[in-house]
């Protein structure tokens, strides 16, 4: 029987690429004073590629983005700072996330995130995307002193929910952070799928969010 379900963040609950490209459209804009010189497709899509999905820290996409298209009467702190307020107006949940996390409430189950990043940015975007409330914990690798794949993130989270590994579904999009890092764990480790990868090892596969509540009870 589950007794509680941890997610990861970015690629899982919030839609990262989606979000990305919202961002730095309207960063483009804001700030085209600066960068207006720049073609937008170009500087969005160096930006995307510079990014890495997220595995790449900004200020070093800024820097190389200032080098690169010669941008000047604005520092790469000031565009990290932009990046920092401004993201979380732009987080595009994946569909049916409310839903299911009503549902698994729903079903008496216990809820908690594991997401790597910084503490107050990734706060602002659980925030945004209006979730905060349905979880019993959430670490953020910052404020804990370790980051996934770690599995003493993984413990800590079971032990502030005070539930066991195997009865613990882990939920994420990426193969080693997530899905084999949580296996290691000793939880159950289901994947929301993600285009960058053809085929991952877990104990489950979801396509979509809703699919996650009929599969416990069918399932587990």
């Amino acid at each position: 029987m589950i007794k509680a379900v941890l997610f990861d963040l970015d690629g899982t609950l919030l839609d990262r690429d989606e979000s990305v490209k919202k961002f730095i459209d309207c960063q483009y804009d804001r700030l085209k004073h600066f960068v207006g010189h720049i073609p937008r497709e170009n500087y969005s899509k160096r930006f995307i590629e510079l990014d890495q999905r997220g595995y790449v820290w900004k200020d070093k996409v800024y820097q190389q983005l200032i080098k690169e298209f010669a941008i000047t009467g604005i520092s790469w702190e000031e565009l990290l700072q932009d990046y920092m307020a401004e993201f979380k107006n732009h987080c595009v949940p994946f569909p049916n996330l409310i839903t299911t996390l009503e549902k698994l409430k729903s079903l008496d189950i216990r809820l908690g995130m594991i997401t790597n990043g910084w503490g107050n940015f990734q706060l602002d975007n659980i925030k945004a995307l209006g979730i905060e409330k349905y979880f019993d914990t959430i670490l953020i690798s910052e404020w804990e002193g370790l980051k996934k794949p770690d599995p003493e993130i993984f413990r800590r989270a079971l032990k502030q929910l005070n539930v066991p590994a195997q009865q613990t579904i882990f939920i994420g999009d990426h193969p080693q952070n997530d899905i084999k890092a949580a296996q290691y764990a000793g939880l159950i480790a289901v994947w929301k799928k993600d285009p960058q990868w053809n085929h991952v090892e877990a104990d489950a596969i979801l396509d979509d969010l809703a699919e996650l509540p009929i599969l416990i009870e069918n399932r587990w």
